[in-house]
């Protein structure tokens, strides 16, 4: 690398009004993104500052995006990533024309946005530039999703978010799309009275403040440094609860007083990462709960968290996926995979980490159900996937990177560390963590770099022998050295399934005190074949098909779908009529598609939910159920 580049990336944590949040001097080459136009060795986006309405009739987002664009060597023009945005035109601060052109599209890479930069300073070896792009979005941009009032709880007003993993920010945002540039951001959103925007950035703005055409205004800024599909907004009918000093909820209000007392115990868990891992470096922790239609359980964008209402359980028995979200705060937030391949550093740790604060929380005996359900989740995906995705680095060049995400990222990750753990001793394994975090906060990361920082700062010769890093990594399976794992709760409950499959009454179960996580257990560890007498029996003791947790409701779905036990259905059809999360709309689409009249049933009921869902679920969905016009 050049002594002009390394300048470049020296400057890159910076915004044009903000000082350093990191000292990046000692970023390495980014490695080549498949998945991004961009060229961030000569020309590379260090800030966004947006400018954005949204216009919910016509479902577009129109505004501008200021760029602070570093460059060096000869570089004479930016490259940018978009999708399914209109390019109004590109100037210079001062209004001056700037040339650009939009190459040809490829499917969900979008295309790319080449921008002639201005004349060059001749004098100077890296040089600060800024650009102005006037666009609008399309009524169809994937990552964001228009709701109409009757799709919200309330009912009285419009609502909108954006989703941006792993390539939709470049349909909302004309940038680099790639998560190994970093880049700040601050924002104005102008919306309706009445409607309030949040995003994942502190909220800078004065109350009340309106713009000439009436519009609320709120203005964001956010100056440590992310990935883009960091970027987030949200707009609608949305109020707010503190939980603590730092913390607290957003949701619509007939909403927000439930989401508050679910997630309580938040400070206490910002307290228990911070023990293990070091400070908190974002400010305030808030969480968004969306509306049901979000495709994930969780996005931990900085500093506010969007989460989905089907954790709100009522019991706080799900708010392990707020102490996720909560760990990516370290573990994707602070230090990011550098490309999509290798998205399980993002995942693996944040699981790794979810299960130690878990812990701390609620006891060892807790965090060991978590792991022995994640090491269940593991095994099905090395079971369902084709061997290559079953590696932790993966080759997903030509494909779309939402094919690469699966439970191999998230549960090989956690195990290769638990393994990690296992030979080197908890105390060990927590003060390289913390040291990473602080060594690499702010930068991306790679599979070899991280490899080759385990050798220098934890692993000797022989415990690296003894892990076998490349056969976690780089080959497919479960190495067979893998940390075991065991739940002295959840081997109670296999007593428990021993009994069932005996022929014990259901009344006669010992259930009494069971968490979700033993449901899970209980109802993974039936037969997949039930006689619908037995299973009636199940129901009708613990009403199952009417269950008020999402989980256990998912898991009761997919066992009456492969002994089509019909009571069932009916819930079947409400429940993905009511909720977009993919986490549950993949596998039951899934069981259902592997019969004739599976298929028929998933078929209608997808032609009355797929308007409901995000892009990123229809773009999962379109696949199994073979949806006309679908990937």
């Amino acid at each position: 690398m050049n002594r002009a580049a390394l300048l470049v990336f020296a400057v890159l944590a910076c915004s044009p009004t903000d000082d350093t949040v990191t000292d990046t001097t000692n970023q390495r080459p980014l490695p080549h993104d498949p998945h991004s136009y961009a060229q961030p060795d000569t020309a590379r986006v260090t800030h966004v500052t947006l400018d954005l309405t949204p216009d919910f009739t016509a479902k577009r987002l129109r505004g501008t995006a200021r760029l602070a664009i570093a460059r060096t060597g000869k570089a004479d023009s930016v490259i940018l990533d978009i999708r399914d945005l209109t390019i109004k035109r590109v100037t210079t601060p001062g209004g001056d024309s700037l040339g650009f052109s939009i190459g040809a599209p490829k499917e969900f890479l979008g295309a790319p946005l080449s921008v002639a930069l201005p004349a060059r300073d001749s004098s100077a070896r890296t040089q600060t530039d800024t650009i102005v792009i006037e666009y609008e979005t399309a009524p169809t941009a994937a990552a964001v999703q228009w709701l109409s009032p009757q799709q919200t709880a309330g009912k009285k007003l419009p609502f909108l978010f954006t989703q941006g993993q792993a390539i939709l920010t470049r349909t909302w945002v004309p940038t680099q799309d790639s998560p190994g540039i970093r880049q700040t951001y601050d924002a104005t959103i102008h919306v309706p009275a009445g409607m309030r925007a949040v995003m994942s950035a502190e909220n800078v703005g004065t109350a009340n403040e309106t713009d000439s055409a009436g519009l609320s205004v709120y203005r964001f800024h956010l100056k440590q440094p992310v990935p883009p599909y960091l970027f987030a907004l949200a707009v609608g009918d949305i109020a707010f609860r503190p939980i603590g000093t730092n913390t607290g909820v957003y949701a619509e209000p007939s909403v927000v007083e439930q989401a508050a007392t679910e997630f309580s115990e938040v400070d206490a868990m910002v307290a228990a990462a911070e023990k293990l891992y070091g400070p908190y470096r974002w400010g305030r922790y808030d969480i968004l709960v969306l509306p049901p239609s979000f495709p994930f359980g969780g996005m931990e964008n900085p500093m506010l968290t969007f989460a989905t209402p089907t954790v709100l359980a009522g019991d706080r028995s799900l708010v392990s996926l707020v102490a996720h979200e909560l760990a990516h705060s370290w573990s994707g937030n602070l230090v990011t995979n550098a490309t999509w391949d290798d998205f399980w550093i993002n995942e693996g740790f944040t699981s790794y980490i979810e299960a130690r604060i878990m812990e701390e929380l609620r006891g060892r005996p807790y965090a060991d159900m978590l792991r022995v359900l994640g090491r269940q989740d593991l095994e099905k995906a090395m079971a369902d996937l084709d061997s290559a995705d079953t590696r932790l680095h993966l080759d997903l060049a030509g494909r779309d990177p939402d094919e690469g995400f699966s439970d191999v990222a998230y549960e090989k990750g956690s195990t290769f560390l638990q393994t990690i753990e296992s030979v080197v001793g908890r105390q060990r394994l927590d003060q390289w963590l913390r040291s990473y975090f602080d060594r690499n906060a702010f930068q991306p990361m790679t599979s070899e770099w991280l490899v080759e920082d385990l050798r220098r700062n934890l692993l000797t010769p022989g415990e690296a022998a003894r892990v076998d890093l490349d056969a976690w990594i780089n080959r497919p399976g479960i190495p067979a050295n893998a940390v075991a794992v065991r739940s002295d709760a959840l081997a109670a409950v296999d007593s428990e399934v021993t009994r069932w499959n005996g022929g014990a009454a259901a009344s006669a179960l010992q259930t009494a005190k069971w968490s979700t996580h033993e449901w899970l257990h209980f109802l993974r560890a039936l037969p997949d074949t039930v006689p619908t007498a037995r299973l009636a029996e199940l129901d009708a003791r613990f009403r199952l098909s009417s269950s008020g947790n999402a989980e256990i409701l998912g898991q009761w779905l997919l066992l009456a779908i492969k002994n089509r036990y019909e009571p069932a259905f009916p819930a079947l059809a409400r429940f993905l009529t009511s909720q977009g999360r993919r986490k549950f709309l993949t596998p039951l689409y899934t069981e259902m598609m592997k019969t004739p009249w599976g298929a028929t049933m998933a078929r209608d009921i997808y032609r009355r939910a797929r308007p409901t869902y995000h892009s990123v679920a229809t773009g999962t969905i379109d696949r199994v159920v073979q949806w006309p016009g679908g990937r």
